[in-house]
């Protein structure tokens, strides 16, 4: 068996109010994984690793989703996309990026609402994660890897170099058993040490994204 995703992880100044508004956000989504928060170590700089990509039916749904959004407290977000772009670049109540995708997204169709992970990070960290994952790949090109679950569900994206600096913000959270764990570090994971505290094995990827494992049999 391969190790299984159960959760992706972001820091929070105020993990509840987070947890609130992803929750009403994501209300009859359902990604396969959980998406959770946890109290800050370190404060925000710069832009997130990783972002979710929520994609529309339609022009009104797409404009239903932003108004949602704003009404839960979140607002808009310039990050040079340009007044062309048809998607809406959203931050949530903490900051935190999020795209709102145009109809007609060929790349998320059939994704779901939750269309995508999109992560920064290197060809090698999407190969990694897929082997890891058991996932296949369903894109490799120009440096811009995708992997997504056999069961369908959201992609996972890693857009290429040049990669922003990791602001240590974000994780991932697999159960794995020890043969499990064991593979992925014979795939280049790596052992840092027990930086998210408790019980949990703590790996990082190639790139240094950290890795929380529960261990099972």
């Amino acid at each position: 068996m391969a190790a299984v995703l159960t959760a992706v992880c972001f820091d929070a100044e105020d993990p509840a109010r987070q947890e609130a508004f992803w929750a009403a956000m994501l209300a009859g989504a359902d990604p396969g994984f959980a998406v959770r928060f946890r109290p800050a170590r370190v404060p925000k700089t710069g832009p997130n690793v990783a972002h979710f990509d929520l994609t529309s039916s339609s022009l009104d749904d797409q404009r239903a989703t932003v108004d949602r959004a704003l009404s839960l407290g979140a607002r808009h977000l310039d990050i040079g996309q340009g007044p062309d772009a048809d998607h809406v670049v959203l931050a949530d109540p903490e900051g935190n990026e999020f795209d709102v995708i145009a109809p007609g997204n060929r790349f998320l169709a059939g994704c779901g609402f939750v269309g995508a992970l999109c992560c920064d990070g290197t060809r090698e960290v999407g190969y990694f994660w897929s082997r890891a994952l058991g996932w296949p790949l369903v894109w490799d090109q120009d440096e811009e890897t995708a992997i997504q679950s056999p069961s369908g569900g959201p992609k996972i994206t890693w857009g290429g170099p040049p990669l922003n600096p990791n602001n240590g913000r974000f994780h991932f959270e697999l159960t794995a058993s020890e043969t499990e764990i064991a593979h992925l570090l014979s795939l280049g994971a790596t052992e840092p040490g027990g930086v998210l505290g408790g019980p949990a094995r703590v790996l990082a990827d190639p790139d240094g994204t950290v890795i929380s494992i529960a261990r099972r049999p």
